[in-house]
């Protein structure tokens, strides 16, 4: 299969001046110089409770992504984005997989998604509602949306690619994500982005050319001051992609055409998100975040042919693909306060998350009914939020003639989540009146 996909976007370059070749060993100029400092003193809070510690002195391997490098990569999802500039970071893409298809796991160095721990400014972010079934990735997990967060309001991203249970407990057995808002009270960026794969698709019965899955993305965050010293970062984004389609001639229907629909779900999503920050008296402040995204979206089942013992004639003489539809509302608030308690450095926070999906069903029927079913169904839900308080203090001590303090931290951590089931209507899986009619 050879994709090549067409994107037309407005995109900002930087351009440098190279510098000249040197005799001998050359000093590297002062921008490679300061640029080489900022890596080596990027300071990471992934994998540590050592404040100020460096990537290169942390003893656990932490990439840090920064939002350049994320938006270098073509793509307007985070997910897809990790996946690209994180080499242990996977975002398969599976299809015909139920609720999947629209809430898409990342696994880290190949483990289950639900052993991955994700972080929104170092708080625990609450996994998505959907527990995947069937033979889709991370099957019996439930993993976080990653793309519920709006790439233009990310700062930068820290992977920590090796096991931290004994850090963060044991759903941080892959690793941790990271995932750092923006703090900016001035400037702003807008962005739109269209693109579309154009595909020669080759399968086992034949060969045709795709044009499918145009995706449009327009984002925006404007940075405000928030007092003499404070911050509130505003990002919104909004996507709308459409379905792609790579499966093969169906040779049981005269003139064998293309009866599936395997490919990318159609999904169009909204999201804002709100990070802020304000000093307080003393060496204390104030921080919190929020945000909000709501997504559509429908994916194909298996096609019921014209003779399918599974099909009604009378409403469907053709046959018909049966839609999925899904409707998920993704919330998520943080507040704490930071500062001094004494010679300790302390943090407290309380974060609430709560993600529901609401299953539909189109385009479809139930055989026991005959020609009296109906073709759409609601087809239940599924609720899931969850509250963390969180408190840690920590402070560094002076021992002997050590080369760095002995670091103490103590911490707490309590977790309330709820999970909710809620049945469809009794159409979308009752038996009706006709006898021996099959399931489906």
């Amino acid at each position: 299969m050879d994709d090549r996909r067409i994107v037309y976007a407005a995109i900002l370059l930087a351009l440098g001046s190279a510098a000249e070749a040197q005799e001998a060993t050359p000093t590297p100029p002062p921008a490679e110089e300061e640029e080489l400092d900022s890596i080596v003193d990027e300071v990471v809070v992934t994998g540590t409770r050592v404040a100020a510690r460096t990537r290169l002195e942390s003893l656990a391997p932490v990439d840090v992504l920064s939002q350049e490098a994320l938006t270098a990569n073509g793509t307007t999802e985070l997910a897809e984005a990790l996946s690209n500039a994180a080499p242990s970071l996977n975002f398969p893409r599976p299809s015909i997989t139920d609720g999947t298809d629209h809430i898409r796991p990342a696994t880290l160095r190949g483990l289950a998604p639900d052993q991955t721990l994700v972080l929104v400014n170092s708080k625990r972010r609450h996994p998505s509602a959907l527990v995947n079934v069937n033979g889709s990735v991370g099957r019996g997990s439930a993993a976080v949306d990653l793309n519920a967060i709006p790439m233009a309001a990310i700062e930068s991203v820290e992977v920590l690619r090796d096991g931290a249970s004994a850090q963060y407990g044991s759903d941080a057995i892959a690793g941790v994500i990271n995932l750092r808002l923006r703090e900016a009270r001035e400037g702003g960026s807008t962005t739109l982005t269209y693109g579309e794969y154009n595909t020669e698709v080759e399968t086992e019965r034949g060969q045709r050319n795709e044009t499918d899955g145009a995706t449009l993305t327009a984002s925006a965050w404007v940075g405000l001051p928030l007092g003499q010293e404070g911050f509130l970062t505003l990002t919104g984004e909004y996507r709308d992609r459409d379905p792609t389609s790579r499966g093969d001639f169906d040779n049981r229907v005269p003139g064998s055409p293309v009866t599936s629909r395997y490919g990318d779900a159609d999904v169009e999503d909204m999201t804002a998100y709100v990070n802020a920050g304000v000093p307080l008296s003393g060496d204390w402040s104030i921080y919190g975040w929020a945000g909000y995204q709501v997504r559509e979206g429908n994916s194909a089942a298996f096609p019921r042919i014209f003779n399918d013992a599974r099909n009604v004639p009378a409403i469907y003489p053709n046959g018909f693909l049966p839609l999925i539809t899904t409707d998920i509302d993704d919330l998520a608030v943080g507040w704490g306060v930071r500062g001094k308690m004494g010679s300790w450095d302390s943090d407290l926070s309380l974060v609430y998350g709560s993600n529901e999906v609401v299953y539909g069903v189109e385009n479809s029927l139930n055989t026991s009914y005959g020609a009296a079913s109906q073709v759409s169904f609601d087809a239940g839900a599924m609720e899931y939020d969850q509250f963390v308080f969180n408190a840690s203090i920590v402070r560094g001590f002076d021992v002997g003639n050590m080369p760095e303090p002995v670091n103490v931290a103590f911490g707490i951590e309590a977790r309330q989540e709820s999970y909710g089931i809620e049945a469809g209507e009794p159409a979308s899986y009752d038996r009706g009146p006709v006898v021996g009619a099959p399931a489906g």
